[in-house]
């Protein structure tokens, strides 16, 4: 039992969240899945997507290197080190965008409440679509066989009446599965769980908490709120609400990317003023290539440096007119470059970024003067057609033919 009045704020808090059920939907090992498609005959083996360098990292595992305790962000070097008999294959990042676009496309077939959390899960407010499609666990399943049927890639669903508790049923349910937390269930299903389940409580405060004797969700549900706010501040109130079942949070629509870019780090630190520029060429190619084929324009661009001690400088330019180019982008970066001066120690990680994004079709594309500007976009928009029909790597500007290998 709760704190006076808890149950009840509890209830009348759940009651008013059943009308807008809510579902995260989550892609199993996105970046695996969608390359298994043409390589069917690694289903079943440990396979990672990344690129082979020692410092590189790893962006998606299958579940078969999961085993083997191969995880997301982790070193390349650990990883094949943990597993060494994973088939590594270097990501295609062109693609998943635009199989991630086919991915929220039928998110919006199904209801226009749809909030992106990245290029393969999303939260769903589906109350507008009961009475269309049925009741949600209905919606959930067609949403599973229509992601199968359509992408050939499968998707976990958690259904719940709040945010956080249809995300930890997708993580519950994973892979390939669905679970629907009703609003009876939300509170005994939460008290089931170690406290590390709730958002905002990671390895730090758990071990905090542990020296308080909370190691589960009831624990921390039945201690005295003004002892978590004393121990853990604003913190304590957050997790609080959670072990309770109450977030009002909305689901709400994004319907633009707010940044597109690239980055690499490099195998060796370097101060190499040639390799930086190539680099570069090669990150702005692929931010103008992402930009064009999500059908956006930029107005800044933004370049990082990490140097070799780990400090990360940024700095960024608005344009006058919204860009997606590469030879325009590659422009501003090497005066951004410039910008920065001598450079007191070798580089380890450069990147490109292009913000504050805009519909292509709701800009008015008026370059300048200069005939070179219109000329390079047809070149660049006739190389995506390219692209398109023989893969992304059969034609790259000359001075990148040679160009190293990265993990961006």
């Amino acid at each position: 039992m709760g704190p006076d009045g808890m149950n009840q704020h509890t209830e009348a808090g759940l009651r008013e969240l059943r009308r807008t059920p809510i579902m995260h939907v989550d892609m199993d090992a996105f970046f695996v899945t969608v390359e298994l498609r043409t390589r069917p005959e690694l289903r079943g083996k440990p396979v990672i997507v990344g690129y082979p360098a020692d410092r590189s990292v790893v962006l998606s595992a299958s579940y078969e290197a999961r085993k083997f305790g191969v995880k997301s962000a982790m070193p390349m070097v650990i990883a094949a080190r943990m597993c060494p008999r994973a088939v590594i294959i270097e990501p295609r990042h062109k693609l998943y965008y635009e199989v991630s676009a086919q991915l929220m496309g039928i998110f919006e077939s199904v209801t226009d409440l749809v909030e992106p959390l990245s290029v393969d899960e999303a939260f769903l407010d589906v109350g507008g679509a009961i009475r269309r499609l049925g009741p949600p666990r209905d919606i959930g399943e067609l949403i599973r066989r229509r992601v199968a049927a359509e992408l050939g890639i499968t998707a976990s669903v958690g259904i719940a009446a709040s945010k956080f508790v249809a995300k930890i049923a997708s993580t519950r349910c994973k892979p390939d599965g669905l679970l629907l937390i009703g609003p009876e269930e939300t509170v005994p299903y939460l008290h089931s769980l170690p406290v590390g389940a709730l958002w905002g409580v990671g390895a730090k405060t758990a071990e905090v908490l542990a020296r308080m004797g909370i190691r589960t969700v009831a624990d921390l549900a039945a201690t005295p709120l003004h002892t978590l706010k004393r121990t853990l501040g604003a913190t304590g109130e957050h997790v609080y609400q959670l072990s309770w079942g109450i977030d009002p949070r909305p689901v709400t629509p994004v319907r633009l990317e707010k940044s597109i870019g690239a980055e690499e780090t490099f195998a060796v630190d370097t101060a190499d003023n040639a390799l930086l520029h190539r680099e570069l060429l090669r990150l702005s190619h692929r931010t103008a290539e992402r930009l064009r084929s999500s059908g956006m324009v930029a107005r800044t661009v933004a370049l990082k440096l990490r140097y070799a001690d780990f400090s990360t400088i940024t700095r960024s330019r608005t344009v006058h007119t919204p860009v997606d180019s590469t030879q325009m982008i590659y422009a501003v970066v090497l005066q951004l470059l410039e910008s920065l001066g001598d450079r007191s120690m070798t580089v380890r990680l450069v990147g490109v970024r292009a913000e504050q994004l805009e519909e292509t079709a709701q800009t008015s594309l008026q370059l300048s003067l200069d005939r070179r500007d219109d000329n390079w976009r047809a070149a660049e928009q006739a190389l995506d057609k390219v692209s398109r029909k023989f893969g992304n790597k059969s034609v790259l500007p000359a001075r990148l033919l040679d160009s190293g290998k990265g993990s961006a």
